[in-house]
């Protein structure tokens, strides 16, 4: 085998689609986000980002920052091993006690990921209830996708959002059988949500249990930040929620909620659980005062919904093609892996304005975008400035424009 020839195939097929990936080197700047360095070859730059993940900038919320110093001062770095071997601190336990409460469910359980919280509850799942049938969206993230993969039980897949494809679905299936319906709450690259309490209710009559990835709900959405479960009050009809610290809460980790006897089965079962590292405090300890502040607060979760709602009508009203959903992700429709690489560096290297091009595998080839995620930290002033560099490299590019 020429090995090397092999893997230079690899990349040259994924470089001819135009779907090669190149990291962004950046640096946030503390208490100014969205504003960034980007280093290159050539030098620095500054730069607004708008493709963070970190929705509502509670990375740098004085909160947040101050409990990492204090738990840095206090124990350290790493967390010293697993959660079985030394790797449990109070500052896991008491998170884990915040998210329980959040979901109004019995326990949480800490992961490194929430990609890791997925693959490792559903592959765990699957293999436990035995010829356990997942029933999955079309749409789900790659991370369930995987840990349906790995369970190694039967499954199908249901068509977007679909109701009565769910129902088809579960009504082909032995009563007896074991089943979960796995379905995600906000989806992040076309921004729609999901019906949850009309998904819960149909996976009730058919004897499924309930699967709810809130990733890109958590801290966002409902009174307390506890997603859209929580804004619709149907909390109580979603078996296990699973969520991400990352995002929302700005820092790192992922979780699953649901019943005690639930989380004690994958705290006792999972590979994936069970041999990682556990989080190192001062990372818990971020995600803990961002957790209990946004239980408090509203302030971000509405500021952070009027920013979507301005992006949007502004890149509306200026002929693009913005995708119309009622979550704050805005996606701006390209169509073509290629210009969208282009029209992402050149709103970098031009402009100063970060978004990274959304190409296949993330999205189904023929629909490339950009994601845009606005912030509460973002101004007005930065949006008129990014819809102008909208403007002028569309027509620069001659990329078709919204009917």
């Amino acid at each position: 085998m020429d090995y090397q020839s092999k893997l230079s195939d690899a990349l040259r097929s994924v470089k001819d689609e135009g779907r090669y990936r190149v990291f962004v080197d950046i640096l946030r700047h503390r208490g100014d986000f969205p504003r960034a360095t980007f280093h290159t070859p050539e030098g620095t730059r500054e730069i607004i980002v708008w493709c963070s993940n970190d929705y509502l900038g509670m990375g740098q919320h004085p909160d947040v920052l101050a409990a990492m110093h204090r738990a840095i001062d206090e124990v350290g770095a790493g967390a010293g091993g697993t959660r079985n071997i030394s790797g449990t601190t109070r500052y896991h336990v008491e998170l884990e006690h915040e998210l329980a409460d959040l979901h109004q469910k019995e326990a949480a359980l800490l992961f490194t990921s929430g990609y890791a919280a997925n693959d490792a509850t559903l592959s765990t799942l699957a293999r436990l209830f035995g010829n356990c049938v997942i029933i999955s969206d079309e749409m789900n993230h790659a991370s369930m996708i995987e840990g349906i993969r790995r369970g190694g039980g039967p499954k199908r897949v249901w068509k977007h959002n679909d109701l009565a494809h769910l129902e088809t679905l579960l009504k082909e299936l032995d009563p007896e059988q074991p089943k979960i319906v796995a379905f995600e709450s906000v989806y992040s690259m076309d921004g729609d949500i999901s019906p949850i309490g009309e998904i819960c209710d149909l996976a009730q009559r058919y004897g499924a249990l309930t699967y709810l990835d809130e990733v890109h709900a958590v801290g966002l959405y409902g009174p307390r930040g506890g997603g859209i479960a929580e804004r619709d009050g149907v909390l109580d009809k979603v078996d296990i929620i699973e969520g991400t610290l990352a995002k929302g809460f700005g820092v790192m980790g992922g979780y699953i909620a649901g019943s005690a006897m639930l989380i004690d089965v994958v705290r006792s079962y999972a590979p994936g659980f069970i041999f990682s590292t556990s989080l190192a405090p001062v990372l818990v300890a971020g995600v803990l005062a961002a957790v209990r502040h946004l239980k408090a607060s509203n302030v971000e979760r509405e500021k952070h919904q009027e920013r979507a709602r301005t992006l949007r009508r502004m890149m509306a009203d200026a002929g693009l093609p913005v995708m119309m959903c009622e979550s704050h992700i805005v996606p701006v429709m390209v169509g073509d892996p290629v210009v969208c690489k282009q029209v992402s560096d050149d709103l970098l290297q031009d402009h100063g304005i970060y978004v990274q091009p959304i190409n296949y595998p993330t999205v189904p080839r023929g629909t490339e975008r950009l994601r845009f995620t606005p912030c509460p930290v973002h101004t007005d002033e930065m949006m008129r400035d990014l819809v102008k560099a909208l403007d002028s490299v569309w027509t620069q590019r001659n990329i078709r424009r919204a009917a």
